[in-house]
């Protein structure tokens, strides 16, 4: 664990890009901003989005924030991106009676 947090310093140092993973609750503009997949209009979305409440889970924030969806959302979770500590999004529950 140790060789992997001194090749990500080496990787920051030299200048690569080099994200770590966030919550998407708490992570700052900057943050976002370095995630593969979030530029300044989704960082902005997403901002948005949380200040009216914060987002309960991957379900959630997919309906909630325009164009986090399908792939994007798992380039999101690749990176360990996590939502209210879901690292990736749940299968739906169905009603037995169903």
């Amino acid at each position: 664990m140790k060789t992997h947090a001194a090749l990500a310093c080496v990787a920051g140092i030299l200048g690569l890009s080099c994200a770590t993973a966030q919550e998407i609750n708490t992570a700052t503009r900057a943050e976002l901003e370095q995630l593969n997949g979030i530029g300044v209009t989704m960082a902005d979305r997403v901002i948005a989005e949380r200040e009216r409440s914060p987002f309960t889970s991957w379900r959630d924030l997919e309906r909630r924030v325009k164009g986090i969806k399908g792939a994007r959302a798992q380039r999101l979770q690749a990176q360990g991106v996590t939502v209210n500590g879901e690292r990736e999004s749940r299968p739906e529950k169905r009603d037995e009676h169903e």
